[in-house]
């Protein structure tokens, strides 16, 4: 990602990049003396994950290791206040460094709260479960925010990746069947929806070279095949009834309602209001760029429709898009088994904490 940002990224780059290194390798750190730690506390000679789950930490050092694996993984998703190289190494990143960014990499951080902070330290996660909510919760309302105000609509997508990925983490951490659930989806519904916004804002800064929402207006007329792709996409991903993103959304406030973890419903009004503000800055975005009167003639000469490679690329996310929002039965019943096992192994250790 380094590389792809510096090298092929706008005019920015090399700051957008030395950041992203920067942060990341900042959280690889972090990480990496919590590994070690658990090494040398755990009085097993292996990184074998099953047997470090049956580990006995002191609780006082599982607290310190948890810590520098979640920062770690925060910087990763990245979650508030570690979102601040996000931004910029999305604005400046080529279509197909986006794309990535988006689809993949930002899930490693969720996955990896999934996979180690919660089944090896599950008195440590209980504890700070309801400090973690409340920073993700302000992650999803700041994210929607900024993301309203933003005059660049790759910087709007940004910042709606803070705000998406803010649910992901409050779903991890309401430790419940459907908050979790709901995680898991929701990372594959992420990188569905905002890869194709993504790959949308590409193509149209592909033809122009601008990607400020203001140059644009009226484009229905011109690109209606693109317009219709738009549409779509952004639908998805502020979570409309019947698309994937209302599957994720819904399932993340039903478990963090029924929390007993966080058992606090503001957590989940909080986070609802994240879901409107989504529709306001995607809606509002759409309505200046797409409809109205053509605002800039160049764009007439200037703006063709999607060709048939970029049709191709994007049919399968749609595909899939619909898929997830009709039956997410599908991909629900592959990680069911999973989260199952996850969320029993907090229950059995940390049964006391519970009570």
């Amino acid at each position: 990602m380094y590389f792809l940002i510096s090298i092929w990224g706008s005019s920015n780059r090399m700051y957008a990049a030395t950041k992203f290194f920067i942060y990341t390798l900042f959280g690889s750190v972090l990480m990496l003396v919590g590994i070690l730690m658990i090494y040398f506390n755990s009085g097993i000679t292996s990184f074998d994950i099953l047997e470090l789950t049956k580990s006995n930490i002191a609780p006082n050092m599982q607290n310190w290791i948890f810590l520098l694996l979640f920062m770690g993984f925060a910087i990763k998703v990245p979650m508030f206040p570690f979102h601040t190289w996000l931004p910029d190494a999305h604005t400046e990143a080529p279509t197909a460094g986006s794309v990535i960014l988006a689809g993949v990499l930002l899930k490693m951080g969720t996955y990896g709260m999934i996979r180690f902070c919660v089944p090896l330290f599950p008195q440590s996660a209980v504890e700070y479960a309801p400090i973690i909510s409340v920073f993700a919760v302000i992650g999803i309302i700041y994210g929607a925010l900024v993301a309203m105000v933003q005059p660049d609509m790759k910087k709007l997508v940004a910042y709606s990746s803070v705000s998406h990925l803010g649910f992901v983490v409050l779903g991890i951490f309401a430790m419940t069947a459907e908050s979790m659930q709901g995680a898991v989806i929701q990372m594959i519904n992420h990188g569905l929806s905002t890869g194709a916004l993504f790959l949308l804002v590409g193509v149209l800064y592909e033809r122009t070279h601008r990607r400020d929402i203001a140059f644009y207006g009226g484009i229905a007329r011109l690109v209606p095949v693109y317009a219709t792709a738009l549409m779509i996409a952004s639908l998805s991903s502020m979570g409309l009834p019947g698309l994937n993103g209302f599957v994720g959304e819904f399932l993340i406030l039903l478990g963090a309602f029924k929390s007993s973890v966080l058992n606090n419903w503001w957590f989940t009004i909080f986070a609802a209001t994240g879901v409107i503000f989504a529709a306001v800055y995607l809606l509002w975005m759409y309505q200046r760029v797409v409809w109205g009167e053509v605002k800039n003639h160049k764009l007439e000469h200037e703006l063709t429709d999607l060709n048939k490679r970029e049709i191709i690329v994007l049919i399968p996310i749609f595909v899939f898009i619909l898929w997830i929002g009709v039956y997410p039965g599908t991909f629900l019943k592959l990680s069911e088994a999973s989260v199952h096992s996850i969320l029993q192994q907090v229950t059995t250790q940390s049964f006391e904490l519970l009570k």
